[in-house]
């Protein structure tokens, strides 16, 4: 069986790519990818037209798809995150269809289970040999993990490899094995290595931001889980990693010995794995170099598909084995619903991601964020777009206060006692609009621009386009 084939647009034709079709991507070369352009530019070229875009994330390197939504060569879009290249246009309406917006674990659900069918994905593999073994972890682009690029390989009908590092076959150390590959594209160059990964993380220097990393650490300390066995997912913010690193303190002072950290994993995680805080990593998405050369050496460092990750319907995931999450929010309203989709003004600037997964799955959901930004208050009556419902996010940690959700009147106590400033939400966003101010209610319009995708698979929220 010959795979490996001369060009893009002989597999996009071998494939049998028409109009209408749905084509998918994943994120792992994130803001440095070239694949998704450079399909898309070649159907164009091609004539292929009114494609579906089924993307794990759209950064700002993406944003031509705006042209071809204008060319029509795209007229839907399905992902996880925007960035505001494209958010910002989507949210003044130049999609036909509304964005359906889906988290890291109902994507892929929804993919395996037939709702949202792939014809064809397109994998950008940084090593891949010519009958479509390939990795993340190998190549001039390596990347790490291929977790979001798992659930399109094994259900698309077809699958094409496009790769700028081809190998002998076999490739032994493969994420994605060559019984669900297709066609085996090489080309010079699937992404830029400097927007892939982001080299380091850096723990926030910011006396606000470890004033709030020092109080999200002891709520975790407080809270009756941090014991051995403890499991954990934090981000990859100034303010979240200077919390891991709080914590990394308190487990190395009381000898506390955690089973395993999740998610997208920076190389703080892996340091903590060295540490001996942890047993194992799972890992869905890599951030930087560290982490890239912690899966591909240490096997304690083990890479997962999304739908391991966090789907919902699965058998067994990850995520609802996790003990504690620290999560951001461009808003949380009174009610604890958190908004990661919108900034301020209404424009679409992000997406869930894994966030209303992990906050679902996790017995502690943590929110971390300053009490303003821009002049603009962090709590609100309403978010603009509930991102994580608040039933599922538990406590709300600022440089002014802790907010813990009234469902979880135990945890509350237990801050209480551990002498930690709790206050409640509604005091927090007066004390907050003291200084602030009140904003002015923002104005929407009446079209949908997007749907966001509970995970129960019904739309959770919409969202309209922007007023100028």
């Amino acid at each position: 069986m010959q795979k490996l084939v001369k060009s893009l647009e002989e597999a996009i034709r071998l494939a049998g790519l028409t109009d209408g079709m749905t084509v998918s991507f994943h994120h792992h070369l994130r803001n440095g990818d070239f694949v998704l352009n450079m399909v898309l530019e070649q159907a164009a070229n091609m004539g292929i037209r009114e494609l579906n875009v089924n993307a794990s994330s759209v950064f700002d390197c993406h944003t031509p798809l705006i042209g071809h939504i204008k060319n029509r060569v795209v007229t839907g879009i399905q992902c996880n995150y925007m960035a505001a290249g494209v958010g910002s246009a989507i949210s003044q309406g130049i999609l036909e269809k509304p964005v359906e917006f889906r988290s890291h674990g109902t994507r892929p659900r929804d993919i395996a289970c037939g709702k949202t069918p792939i014809d064809v994905a397109f994998i950008a593999a940084p090593a891949a040999d010519p009958m479509g073994n390939c990795t993340g972890k190998y190549g001039k682009s390596a990347c790490g993990s291929l977790g979001y690029a798992m659930a399109d390989a094994m259900f698309a009908k077809k699958v094409v490899v496009i790769t700028d590092t081809l190998v002998d076959y076999p490739l032994q150390d493969f994420s994605i094995p060559e019984n669900y590959v297709d066609y085996v594209v090489q080309v010079d160059a699937i992404g830029d290595p400097k927007g892939i990964v982001s080299g380091t993380t850096q723990i926030t220097r910011d006396p606000v931001g470890l004033v709030m990393a020092s109080h999200a650490a002891k709520v975790i300390e407080a809270s009756g889980l941090l014991k051995d066995g403890f499991s954990f997912q934090t981000g990859a913010g100034g303010a979240s990693l200077a919390a891991a690193k709080f914590l990394k303190d308190i487990m190395l002072e009381k000898n506390i010995r955690g089973s395993f950290g999740l998610g997208g994993i920076t190389g703080y995680m892996v340091d903590m794995l060295q540490a001996g805080c942890f047993q194992s990593l799972m890992d869905v998405q890599c951030f930087d170099l560290k982490a890239v050369e912690s899966i591909r050496t240490d096997p304690r460092h083990r890479e997962i598909s999304a739908l391991h990750y966090a789907a919902p319907s699965a058998r067994g995931s990850v995520a609802d084995n996790l003990d504690v999450v620290i999560l951001g929010a461009t808003e949380i309203d009174t009610d604890f619903n958190v908004n990661v989709h919108t900034d301020s003004n209404g424009y679409i600037m992000g997406g869930s991601g894994g966030h209303t997964d992990v906050a679902a799955g996790s017995k502690l959901c943590m929110i971390i964020a300053p009490m303003f930004r821009a002049r603009l208050p962090i709590v609100t009556d309403r978010v603009n777009a509930i991102s994580t419902p608040g039933r599922d996010v538990n406590v709300l940690v600022t440089q002014g206060g802790i907010a813990v959700n009234p469902r979880n009147k135990e945890l509350k106590q237990r801050l209480l006692d551990a002498g930690l400033p709790v206050t409640d939400i509604q005091t927090l966003k007066e004390k907050t609009e003291k200084i602030t101010g009140v904003p002015q209610k923002l104005v929407r319009g009446d079209r949908p621009v997007a749907h966001i995708i509970g995970r129960d698979g019904e739309i959770q929220d919409t969202i309209y386009n922007v007023v100028k």
